[in-house]
């Protein structure tokens, strides 16, 4: 059975041991013949390795690992490159939280104006790693790419790098399917969801089970109790932090004025706004529980290793972040054709959005890549919510394309996070200055 040379691009983190733990798990259908930890931050990636290789050691010894800052060492002859890239670290992203927050207005990582500041921050970075790997990988490479925020990414290498191998894809969607099958007692795998939006910004329509529509029993308790189960931490660890549990409940509130969709999590940052910034600690946001929680469990097992040659493995769950990204590896490198959500060019897939806007829908996974499936119309609130938020996102790519203040600000406005033009501009200018280094200068 062929063995693949699969690189992980971002391997400095936390998200790493999780990653190689659910690729080890499917060693036996997924074998790997080398594994690559890739990044910049040479420091922080070793540090990460030491706990990647021993779970390497427990699970499948006889792998080789490699960890290096080199480029053509890291994507020569690779036949997978997972991207994970997160420029300027955790703290940029207490920076997208919190300089928002400061006027009032939603501070997200991925949503408003602290997306488009990620944004603008990883679009560059994202089309030279193309370029590498596009240099040094098999020609029949794949990247697939986790790397936030994934709306803004995708849109951007449509224009900066169209013919690219890269598929892009998030968890998130994912995981509120894992929580809809724990609403109803069924394995996360064996549910067929409809769905249609944009990365964080969609809603699920339909879900089924061995072909019966379950749609109703889970659109009723998420009228009642969101998408929260009695113990989070039995469905994911990862997603039971305590911000997490508002997230997951606050679907409640969405679905009691909407109840015909069942929303992504992230579409309360656009349809609950003022309530989420009311209920916020500037002083302390995701960013601050990230660092103190997932980053503190990881760094803190480094050092009891390096103090006493020993860790616990238990704690670095794979849960549906590693899973997923395996399974769309497996369906493209065995051409399995498995039906998954995932980002593409809309090309009519939704008939009333426009052509080329970058949707997130069902497409079946094949080895030449995602063949979409057709969701049709949709209707009116739904299309003028996300025709505005996909013009902000194709604005923010042309600011970065063109160096363009005035797209930025007009991006920053047209914000459903966003109220007024006037604190567009104030967390705009306070951005570029957090940012120094980072984004393209905007003239």
């Amino acid at each position: 059975m062929h063995k693949f040379i699969l690189t992980i691009a971002g391997g400095g983190s936390t998200y790493t041991p999780g990653i190689v733990k659910s690729l080890l798990a499917k060693k036996e259908e997924f074998p790997l013949k080398e594994l690559r930890l890739y990044d910049n931050d040479g420091d922080r990636q070793e540090k990460v390795a030491i706990i990647v290789k021993e779970v390497v050691k427990e699970f499948a010894p006889e792998l080789k690992v490699l960890t290096t800052t080199d480029p053509e060492t890291a994507f020569s002859d690779a036949e997978f490159i997972f991207a994970q890239m997160r420029v300027g670290k955790n703290s940029m992203r207490e920076q997208d939280e919190k300089i928002p927050l400061r006027y009032g207005v939603v501070g997200q990582e991925t949503c408003g104006p602290g997306g488009l500041a990620y944004g603008l921050r990883t679009i560059y970075p994202m089309a030279e790693l193309i370029d590498l790997v596009e240099k040094y990988a098999n020609p029949k490479h794949w990247i697939v790419n986790y790397s936030n925020p994934a709306a803004v990414v995708a849109e951007a290498m449509k224009k900066l790098r169209p013919n690219a191998r890269i598929i892009n894809i998030c968890d998130m969607p994912v995981a509120t399917i894992r929580n809809m099958a724990a609403v109803i007692g069924e394995d996360r795998n064996k549910l067929v969801v409809d769905y249609f939006g944009l990365n964080h910004f969609g809603w699920f329509t339909k879900v089924t089970v061995d072909g019966v529509d379950r749609t109703d029993e889970i659109r009723k308790h998420a009228i009642k109790h969101g998408l929260l189960v009695e113990d989070m931490t039995k469905v994911d660890a990862q997603h039971s932090d305590p911000s997490w549990i508002k997230n997951w409940k606050n679907i409640q509130y969405m679905m009691e004025m909407f109840p015909d969709y069942i929303p992504n999590p992230y579409l309360q940052y656009y349809l609950l706004g003022d309530s989420i910034v009311e209920h916020t600690n500037v002083e302390h946001t995701r960013a601050n529980e990230v660092m103190e929680g997932r980053e503190k469990r990881i760094f803190d097992a480094v050092d009891e290793y390096n103090r006493t040659g020993e860790v616990d493995l238990s704690s670095f769950y794979t849960g549906v972040h590693g899973q997923f990204i395996v399974d769309v590896a497996m369906s493209l490198a065995y051409n399995l054709r498995k039906r998954f959500l995932v980002m593409v060019e809309n090309k009519g897939a939704v008939m009333n959005l426009p052509e080329d806007a970058m949707v997130e829908i069902p497409a079946y996974i094949t080895s030449d890549g995602p063949e979409p499936i057709r969701v049709g119309e949709i209707p009116t609130f739904y299309k003028a919510l996300i025709e505005q938020q996909y013009a902000v996102e194709k604005l923010i790519v042309e600011a970065a394309i063109e160096h363009s203040y005035t797209k930025a600000l007009m991006a920053l406005t047209l914000s459903k996070t966003v109220p007024s033009a006037f604190k567009a501009n104030e967390i705009l200018d306070e951005l570029i200055k957090a940012n120094k280094g980072y984004w393209p200068e905007l003239k």
